[in-house]
């Protein structure tokens, strides 16, 4: 089997970590994915939830543990910020929209990264930081 490839948008936060967390913390409140009343770091700590995220995921932000730094090289599965020059190969002005971001990946400019991890980045809206593009593939 080969990992599907997901999107997703969170709410904007300057600290990546935090923002990712809230994302994780709404996505599971909308989808609990049968693991009812637990919380991420709980989830992270099953190893049947360990097996339901390798074997399949949810293609969301919820099929990582935690962010890692942009530069780090760490295979998966974590989300990873890309780094400025990683954004700007795609958005040269360094603050993509929604719109732009959406584009790159449907026009392969900007890849999707290998099973088992996520990338992330700012996205804005008149200049401003607006909301956290999320995209990745699953493991299984």
């Amino acid at each position: 089997m080969g990992g599907n490839a997901w999107t997703q948008t969170g709410p904007y936060q300057p600290d990546l970590a935090a923002a990712f967390r809230q994302a994780q913390e709404e996505s599971l409140a909308e989808d609990d994915q049968g693991f009812e009343g637990r919380s991420i770091e709980e989830l992270w700590r099953d190893p049947a939830w360990h097996e339901y995220i390798f074997t399949g995921g949810t293609c969301t932000v919820l099929d990582f543990p935690h962010v890692i730094e942009a530069t780090d090289t760490d295979d998966g599965p974590f989300m990873r910020p890309l780094t400025d020059d990683e954004v700007r190969a795609w958005s040269p002005a360094g603050q993509p929209t929604y719109e732009e971001w959406n584009e790159a990946l449907d026009s392969g400019r900007l890849d999707f990264p290998d099973r088992a991890q996520g990338n992330c980045t700012v996205l804005y809206r008149d200049g401003e930081p607006a909301q956290i593009g999320y995209w990745g593939v699953t493991a299984d």
